[in-house]
């Protein structure tokens, strides 16, 4: 496999799909953004291979270009492409997190066109953050135009394969409809928290007792606005609908608290801890996601680095370490993240093996 691959957008997403598309021996990675510095920064730390002046010149010379650009930035350009002199079997794709905006603009084209959307994300952002096992176990899910050849599908399958992420074929109102779910909805359930938390003047220590279990539910409320505007505009349809069977689950929750009968409250949460403790802990889903370890570990001097210096010296990677305040139905006071399922389970068997301490995974 020796393509061309022309990558429009360097951020955290399009810088990282370019170090792993790498990986293939002859696959060829240009890079363009709207801002020449990223684009010199991005080819001078190796993230693609050419930085080419003209988004044109590069796009004529392509075999796969890759829109890792917003949304509504991908449809401008999709627009524009009409007019590039592009390679008659060329595979346009994109990494947007919306499908059906994309795939109707998608309808007005000449050229081959497969939807893409990476379920990943960092806690960082930019070029700076890219990495090349970013994708890795993670589902990355391709929407094809109507009419798509299997040929075309299974080529950018082979593409992505170097990426180790999980590529699944959907329509683009399924995905749409499925990550209104689990990732969209849940982002304004987030936010409602969060706001119900400001408006709280009566009993301002609330915002402290906030810094354990509530923080960390509400985490992905600080995700980028501008970025959850989009997404929040280009899915609307699906999300008011979540809203509105969320709000019909209110009403019956509602009801059973008022009856406050003791059975059925406690069968409405058995019900959910059921549910929730089968969904899947290993890899990752359409949010993104850091994978925490639970440590109860002494309130002395020395514990914190202790456990640091141990990972350390086993060279396992910390994301994030946070010492909670507020423990409710959590265990562990101190809260490791790390980047993979396999980083935390080293971890864990690392403070088993030279500790006496408890670790937990919730």
């Amino acid at each position: 496999m020796n393509p061309q691959v022309l990558i429009i957008g360097l951020g955290l997403i399009g810088g990282s799909l370019a170090k792993a598309l790498q990986r293939h021996s002859g696959v060829q990675v240009a890079g363009y953004d709207a801002d020449p510095h990223t684009a010199r920064k991005a080819f001078k730390m190796g993230i693609i291979h050419s930085s080419p002046p003209s988004l044109e010149r590069a796009a004529a010379e392509a075999d796969v270009i890759v829109f890792a650009t917003p949304v509504g930035t991908t449809i401008k350009l999709m627009e524009q492409s009409q007019y590039w002199n592009l390679k008659e079997d060329v595979i346009l794709t994109d990494t947007g997190s919306t499908k059906n905006h994309i795939m109707e603009a998608a309808k007005k084209l000449n050229h081959t066109f497969i939807g893409g959307h990476p379920m990943v994300g960092s806690h960082k952002s930019g070029v700076e953050a890219a990495k090349e096992v970013l994708f890795e176990n993670a589902f990355y899910i391709l929407t094809p135009s109507e009419g798509t050849s299997e040929e075309s599908i299974s080529f950018l399958k082979e593409l992505l394969s170097v990426t180790k992420a999980k590529v699944k074929v959907l329509k683009a109102d399924e995905h749409d409809y499925m990550t209104a779910i689990v990732s969209h909805f849940p982002h304004l359930i987030a936010a409602s928290l969060v706001h119900q938390l400001a408006k709280e003047e009566e009993y301002p220590f609330a915002k402290q007792l906030a810094a354990g279990g509530f923080r960390d539910i509400t985490r992905i409320a600080s995700s980028n606005p501008e970025m959850w505007r989009d997404i929040t505009t280009q899915n609307n349809d699906m999300i008011v609908q979540q809203l509105t069977n969320w709000m019909e689950e209110m009403e019956q929750l509602r009801d059973l608290l008022v009856r406050n009968e003791p059975e059925p409250i406690q069968q409405y949460f058995q019900r959910a801890k059921s549910v929730r403790d089968e969904l899947p802990i290993a890899g990752h889903g359409a949010m993104y996601s850091v994978y925490d370890l639970y440590i109860d570990i002494p309130d002395v001097p020395g514990s914190i680095s202790e456990i640091a210096g141990y990972l350390a010296e086993e060279q396992i990677s910390i994301v994030n370490l946070r010492i909670l305040e507020t423990r409710e139905d959590v265990f562990g006071i101190l809260v490791i993240s790390f980047q993979t399922p396999e980083d935390r389970e080293r971890a864990k068997v690392c403070i088993s093996k030279r500790t006496a301490y408890d670790t937990y995974i919730s």
